[in-house]
């Protein structure tokens, strides 16, 4: 039986990462950027200045952007 090599906790990564800039892909595709201003143990994300993006180009603007956790790929 092997031990772990490290410590792979995400809690850590995605609070250092609150109030930055990120790109959240769904399952079918799409793409929604923006701040990243919450998220919680089920994944799901809050978008501050949220934008819908195909491609290199916005599609739709949104003030905030709530995204359910199991619909998010990355």
């Amino acid at each position: 039986m092997s031990e772990p090599t490290s410590n792979t906790d995400p809690s850590n990564f995605l609070s250092n990462i609150i109030g930055s800039s990120v790109v959240v892909k769904l399952h079918n595709g799409v793409q929604y950027g923006g701040n990243l201003q919450s998220i919680d143990g089920f994944m799901n994300v809050v978008l501050e200045h949220g934008k819908e993006i195909a491609g290199q180009t916005t599609v739709k603007s949104y003030g905030d952007v709530f995204i359910r956790g199991n619909n998010g790929m990355y």
